[in-house]
């Protein structure tokens, strides 16, 4: 195999890799979202996240990971759409902001 054809093998195995990391660090944050909207008594809307922003970023330990910060609106009512936000690194949920139009929650977990 000649250079280019392994180099051309290496891109598209990082990116298949960041594609499944990704789809489990999505279901991750759906997750978390879904039971943070059903603790407090919110309804996640569309039942689903979306991703804001992904960079590199490093753990308490000094270990280099990706930061991805996820959007959703869940309702307290019903009829009204509120904006969230869930920050993983790597797999791990950093922090949680979800709260009613009074105030607003945020759960940090380290």
């Amino acid at each position: 195999m000649s250079f280019i054809e392994i180099s051309v093998l290496v891109v598209f195995s990082a990116l298949g890799w960041l594609w499944l990391d990704s789809l489990k660090a999505r279901e991750i944050a759906v997750t978390a979202a879904r039971n943070a909207c059903a603790a407090d008594g919110y309804l996640l809307l569309d039942d689903t996240v979306a991703i804001a922003s992904l960079k590199p970023a490093r753990n308490d330990e000094g270990r280099l990971l990706l930061q991805r910060s996820y959007d959703f609106e869940y309702s307290d009512t019903g009829d009204n759409r509120i904006a969230g936000g869930i920050l993983l690194l790597g797999h791990r949920v950093i922090m949680l902001n979800i709260g009613s139009r009074e105030g607003s929650n945020v759960y940090t977990l380290h």
